[in-house]
């Protein structure tokens, strides 16, 4: 009896760390940085400041998820700040009085059905027109930011009902937010698909060689098209909570998301090449950014200077990466 429960805690421990395989490091980074913090700092380790922080990271967080399985299948998507911005003008130009006035949840509707759709038409000019994915996303990019602009003419568009902005204001059991609680269901669902599921398992083996999963029945091309559909569907909702977030919308969101995202996506500990990387991984990394961030404005440092140091971060993470890999 005794052995039938010690081998049944060792596999459950074993799942555990499939869950963060390959993230010690990262972990490590974190946990030096939040001590470096809250040695420089007086109030890096306040509730308040940790709530906020967890705030500031439920945008990328979400879209972070979607870059994960991009990323695990060798792929890369440089079009969620734009397909963001594009489901959030969709979203209010359906909701908002002054135009189409269907209400918030049918304009949330049609924000992710029009993001999921530029993700998923990403993914056919990966797997139909045969584009590389960088091209692909880039093309993506460009057209989701010009019709996001060409919607209200390059207007914002401000004031949602009440209800919608509290999603991300109102804090449940005194902690937390609708938004922050989404962003963490949706982490969980993804580490279980990941991890336990043959289609999660699936992405890896399409991110360490297309051609072998193809040759062993699995439909690559159908998960191809699926992940870019899924990875344009969080950007999608990202680009929702950002609006509850604001209580507006405007098309010039999103620049610049993409590399924070697949910046966090690589700081956690997945490889650019495919086949590596894990939600918790994922987790760690947008955490490691968010922590950075609000030390940096805790310290007073300057945001040009920001950019500078998550520069330095993103160029030290993906040479780990090339450095892990070339000792494989």
């Amino acid at each position: 009896m005794k052995a039938g429960t010690g081998a049944a805690q060792g596999a459950s421990g074993a799942k555990l760390s499939a869950l963060f395989a390959g993230t010690m490091g990262p972990l490590i980074g974190l946990a030096l940085l939040c001590l470096a913090l809250a040695l420089t700092t007086d109030t890096f380790l306040t509730v308040r400041n940790i709530l906020n922080v967890l705030d500031q990271v439920t945008v990328l967080g979400i879209m972070a998820i979607g870059m994960t399985l991009v990323i695990l299948i060798g792929g890369i998507d440089l079009s969620v700040g734009s397909v963001l911005a594009l489901a959030s003008m969709v979203m209010g130009y359906v909701a908002y009085p002054d135009y189409l006035n269907l209400g918030v949840p049918v304009g949330i509707a049609a924000a992710l059905i029009v993001a999921g759709a530029c993700g998923l038409v990403s993914g056919l000019l990966v797997t139909v027109a045969k584009l590389p994915p960088f091209i692909a996303t880039l093309a993506m990019m460009s057209v989701a930011r010009g019709l996001a602009n060409m919607i209200t003419d390059g207007s914002q568009i401000v004031g949602f009902p009440d209800w919608f902005t509290n999603l991300s204001i109102v804090r449940h059991f005194g902690f937390l937010s609708v938004t922050v609680g989404l962003m963490i269901v949706l982490a969980i669902v993804f580490a279980i698909f990941l991890n336990y599921r043959a289609t999660g398992r699936s992405l890896y083996a399409i991110g360490g060689s297309a051609e072998v999963a193809r040759l062993s029945g699995i439909p690559v091309k159908s998960l191809t098209n699926w992940v870019y559909a899924i990875c344009g569907l969080l950007a999608g909702l990202a680009g929702i909570v950002l609006a509850a977030r604001l209580d507006s919308v405007q098309p010039s969101s999103g620049v610049g998301y993409e590399l924070d995202t697949i910046a966090a996506v690589v700081i956690g500990g997945a490889s650019l090449s495919g086949g590596i990387g894990s939600i918790g991984g994922t987790a760690i990394g947008v955490l490691i950014i968010g922590v950075l961030r609000n030390g940096l404005n805790l310290l007073g440092v300057s945001p040009f200077i920001q950019q500078v140091v998550i520069g330095v971060v993103i160029a030290l993470a993906v040479a780990t990466d090339t450095w892990r890999r070339r000792r494989q």
